[in-house]
């Protein structure tokens, strides 16, 4: 078996003990797009390589990962970290690091399948309620034409679907697999089964398939050039305002660590 511990790793931040790596989407696509082709000219040797991940971190990995070791250790070591939520980008700027830019799971998915479709990579569907990953194709396959979608299925997180979904991905000879479980549980799966997964890339991608199949509605361009797609999903759904709870500890804590470094400091 290959490793890819060998790549150069990007330039890095951590942000309250969470790794985020200082990369644009662009950077992103190319470093998937490597080890897509470093797996498929492994698998024409006869050699195997073990799928990498690709986590994407906003406000609410970073704080579940205040209270969860063995999450924090997935995304730490995880291949790529890339920064999914404004008040990452602003912490890290708050800390002297300057990402280069936000970068949305469901936009790197849009992006993602363009570059698929170009070089001709197959990309497999994993995840959301039932129908929604197959629509969610359907409107990939709309926006980049000739995209090649391996398969898609529903299915859970749950252990004892592991092998069924893993006989599903071997028989779908995928190069790019796409989660939605929501996180943690997507990420958590993912790291599981590593050491199984028959692709080259594995990355969570939570609500994209609702977002992209219309089940969801996401906040118009402003909001999001604003940084404030966050308040416009709690508006179209506030029972998740316990889970919007974690963005102003967050900055709490974010703002108090800063507070004492400067003290430190003087």
């Amino acid at each position: 078996m290959i490793s890819h511990q060998e790549n150069t790793s990007p330039d890095r931040t951590i942000v309250l003990g969470v790794r985020v790596d200082c990369v644009t989407q662009q950077q992103t696509l190319d470093a998937i797009e490597l080890l897509i082709q470093q797996r498929r000219s492994a698998l024409a040797r006869g050699e195997t390589v073990e799928c990498r991940q690709v986590v994407t971190v906003n406000t609410e990995f970073v704080m579940e990962a205040q209270r969860d070791g063995a999450f924090r250790k997935i995304i730490n070591n995880a291949a790529l970290v890339i920064a999914d939520g404004i008040g990452v980008v602003w912490a890290a700027r708050l800390g002297g690091k300057q990402l280069p830019e936000r970068i949305t799971g469901t936009d790197t998915l849009v992006a993602l399948a363009k570059r698929c479709a170009g070089a001709g990579y197959r990309l497999y569907l994993l995840g959301a309620a039932p129908g929604v990953a197959e629509r969610a194709a359907a409107r990939l396959q709309s926006i980049a034409p000739g995209l090649q979608i391996a398969g898609t299925y529903a299915g859970s997180p749950a252990q004892e679907e592991e092998e069924g979904i893993l006989q599903r991905l071997r028989e779908a000879d995928a190069d790019v697999l796409c989660v939605a479980y929501g996180a943690p549980a997507q990420e958590f799966w993912i790291h599981r089964n590593l050491s199984r997964l028959p692709v080259a890339v594995a990355m969570g991608v939570g609500g994209a398939y609702d977002f992209l199949s219309g089940r969801q509605r996401r906040a118009p361009r402003l909001i999001q050039r604003l940084g404030l797609e966050w308040l416009y999903r709690l508006y179209r759904e506030p029972w998740r305002w316990r889970r919007m709870l974690a963005i102003p500890r967050f900055m709490f804590i974010v703002l108090l660590k800063g507070r004492r470094g400067e003290k430190h400091a003087r």
